[in-house]
């Protein structure tokens, strides 16, 4: 089963800036194309940081009387008191910014987001170079996944090509993004596969396990496994 790769969520018409952009430019291009934030690039494209709407905003929230405040609107390498009087992209940037690959999966970018808590990636190639961007919006939107076409989805990817099984074996349930399984398999390891790999699919919330299974294959000796998982595969070739 092929995992939802990055480059086929992210946007590629990325509006960036140079280091030398002017901070009203930047907010304007912030307002005019009504994103919350955007990448800094060189000569070459490579991403050099990443400016948000909190960077802009501690310019308006800049008091003497409240450091502390101000530092817990942003977190980066340079410091909330440089920002807060930066005039150009270089100076408003969070750097080194926190990029992805267009090959990553999306679990893997969700997972970086939230480790690195960012609400948008870079996408670069394998230059360095900005070729799209990715948001936690994007992300989100795999889970508008219809319940049908997530029926589809785990009979095709997990019954048929993972398990080469008839999917009118196994009933697919889908509500709300929570899959229930539910029927009978010829061994106990195709269970924890069909559970685990459901659980893969893009837009699925959840798995409820229904699932019985006719032999314990995880109490045979290696031999024994080999020998029955040929024989069930000739089987199902008949």
């Amino acid at each position: 089963m092929k995992a939802t790769k990055i480059g086929a969520l992210m946007v590629e018409d990325v509006i960036a800036v140079d280091r030398d952009t002017p901070f009203k430019e930047v907010a304007r291009l912030l307002g005019e194309h009504h994103i919350s934030g955007l990448p800094v690039v060189d000569e070459d494209d490579r991403v050099l940081g990443v400016i948000s709407e909190t960077d802009l905003m501690l310019r308006q929230a800049r008091s003497p009387a409240a450091p502390s405040a101000l530092g817990r609107l942003r977190r980066g390498v340079r410091s909330t008191a440089a920002k807060s009087r930066a005039r150009t992209a270089e100076g408003l940037m969070t750097a080194p910014a926190v990029t992805v690959r267009a090959d990553a999966t999306l679990p893997e970018a969700a997972r970086l987001m939230a480790h690195r808590r960012v609400e948008r990636l870079p996408v670069v190639d394998e230059e360095d170079r900005l070729v799209g961007i990715v948001t936690r919006r994007d992300l989100l939107e795999v889970f508008l996944r219809a319940d049908d076409d997530i029926r589809r989805a785990v009979e095709q990817e997990v019954l048929l090509n993972t398990l080469w099984l008839a999917p009118q074996n196994i009933t697919v349930l889908v509500r709300d993004g929570v899959v229930t399984l539910a029927g009978e398999l010829e061994r106990r390891s195709e269970k924890s596969i069909a559970l685990r790999t459901t659980g893969r699919v893009d837009g699925v919330v959840g798995v409820v396990d229904r699932l019985s299974y006719r032999i314990d294959d995880t109490r045979l000796q290696p031999a024994e496994q080999a020998l029955h998982g040929v024989a069930d595969d000739w089987l199902r070739k008949l």
